[in-house]
């Protein structure tokens, strides 16, 4: 499954959506093919009994909790200071068509 042909290539660029040249799909299919190789030679170790790795950094968690802070204002403060308001809202021009 390792070597991929020129068709091979043509696919892959047409679901890729993009344009090789002539030389690009010759230069692709053997950079691609190596790339399996090395796939298809990693498939091949013994991983029986390993856990799997998610992360390595030990790290959990590192987000802050999601709480609601106040800042002293009040939105219907800070909505005097827009020079358009609508039900709670800073109006602003229509912007598409």
């Amino acid at each position: 499954m390792a070597d991929l042909t020129r068709d091979d290539i043509l696919k892959l660029a047409a679901l890729s959506r993009i344009d090789l040249t002539d030389n690009e799909v010759d230069e692709f299919a053997g950079e691609i093919s190596e790339i399996l190789k090395y796939v298809e030679h990693l498939n091949e170790i013994d991983v029986d009994g390993l856990q799997p790795t998610s992360q390595v950094t030990g790290l959990v968690n590192v987000t802050r909790k999601d709480e609601i802070q106040g800042y002293g204002y009040e939105p219907k403060d800070l909505l005097k200071n827009v020079p358009e308001v609508e039900e709670d809202q800073i109006k602003v021009k229509r912007m598409i068509g």
